[in-house]
């Protein structure tokens, strides 16, 4: 399709659905733990939950085309408000009739606030207003605050956007991680505010760090302003798996059942088959295509490292239970040479092959809440998965 009428198209689809949001609907509980298998409808896809959702920071993901991306299953992808922020610019991603548009991406896209890589910058001044800090590219001081934030993501357009949070590293005191959740649900107020499109929906996002008082605390907090969906924040800042678990135990019992529930930046098997367990929804990474690029390649008995020299005769697939394009077609040995041989090749198909194990093994863990029996599934699995970790 020529890229203009592409472009006319996704406004007209914006135009369609100017006054949808999402609508998420319960399928089912898991009779033996809290996993849940539900539906989320936003203005472009249906999206199957349980999911997970594949990372295209600069509005593309890394070594992978939109149609690839798609014929892999997945529905719903991240885009990060930061880097969008700093290069294009949201004007111009606006000026294309917005993201969906501009990636020629026809399926949902989620935004996060910019959030966590503003607070992961080194040089920076936290104010009761907002972050201070200097552009990476260019040395220019830049404030984003909940405002500034809101802004940039109602110019990029995606299906969901987040509030702007502080996302505190770990360890934090607990004086400190209070005076955050104090600023975060101030923030989130403000994001209410400032929010003005009706076709997208904004998530809350819950902090308190390892406190389960502190998370309560914010979650009620956020629950009582209302927002369509829900997140938990700062779990992916070196906490550990066990951490994890109890935080996301601490937090969700103060999560309501009838909305979404996204833990961030969660993106290992074994974290989120954890997770599911504890009622989460949605989760995303980078993880899959970071990892494809550096030749570690997800399979059912764990993980393989193809530039090891004893793939260098191995004429299987990557993972002879996949049917992916990577596995349909090429060998071991194959993907052995190209990874060693630098060919970009290797990275596209380590990618297509990642993203698709991840959109599979969510297939799984649906059919498995669907059935009640996600606890059984969750064991089978890891027995193989972990054998070779």
């Amino acid at each position: 399709m020529p890229r203009c009428r592409r472009i006319v198209l996704g406004l007209l689809s914006a135009s369609c659905y100017a006054s949808a949001m999402i609508e998420f609907k319960l399928l089912n509980k898991d009779a033996s733990c809290r996993a849940r298998r539900g539906r989320l409808k936003t203005p472009h896809s249906t999206i199957e939950t349980p999911v997970f959702m594949p990372v295209g920071t600069h509005a593309a993901m890394k070594a992978m085309t939109p149609m690839q991306v798609h014929e892999t299953g997945a529905r719903i992808i991240l885009s990060n408000t930061y880097h969008l922020h700093l290069k294009p610019g949201e004007n111009l991603v606006a000026k294309a009739g917005g993201l969906h548009s501009f990636m020629a991406w026809e399926h949902s896209i989620l935004t996060d606030s910019g959030g966590f890589q503003v607070f992961s910058i080194p040089k920076k001044n936290i104010t009761d207003d907002g972050v201070f800090f200097k552009n990476e590219v260019t040395g220019k001081e830049i404030f984003i605050g909940p405002a500034e934030s809101m802004a940039i993501q109602n110019d990029l357009g995606a299906d969901i956007i987040m509030a702007f949070d502080e996302c505190i590293p770990f360890p934090a005191s607990h004086d400190y991680a209070a005076r955050s959740i104090r600023k975060t649900l101030r923030w989130a107020e403000s994001c209410l505010k400032n929010h003005k499109r009706d076709d997208q929906s904004l998530f809350g996002i819950v902090q308190g760090s390892v406190f389960p008082d502190l998370r309560e605390q914010c979650a009620n907090a956020l629950t009582a302003m209302d927002f369509p969906g829900y997140a938990i924040g700062g779990v992916s800042v070196g906490e550990g798996l066990e951490l994890l678990k109890k935080v996301v135990d601490y937090t969700e019992p103060f999560l309501p059942d009838n909305k979404p529930r996204y833990l961030m930046g969660v993106g290992l098997p074994e974290d989120i088959l954890e997770s599911v367990e504890r009622g989460m929804d949605m989760f995303d990474c980078v993880i899959p295509t970071r990892y494809a690029r550096s030749a570690t390649l997800f399979t059912r008995r764990g993980k393989i490292r193809l530039t090891n020299r004893n793939f260098r005769r191995d004429f299987y697939p990557v993972d002879p239970s996949c049917s992916c394009y990577c596995c349909r077609n090429f060998t071991r040995a194959y993907m052995h040479h190209l990874y060693n041989a630098n060919e970009i090749l290797s990275s596209i198909l380590g990618a297509i092959h990642n993203v698709h194990f991840y959109v599979n093994m969510m297939q799984e863990i649906r059919e498995a809440i669907e059935q009640n029996r996600f606890k059984a599934f969750k064991k089978d699995f890891l027995s193989q998965y972990l054998k070779t970790e």
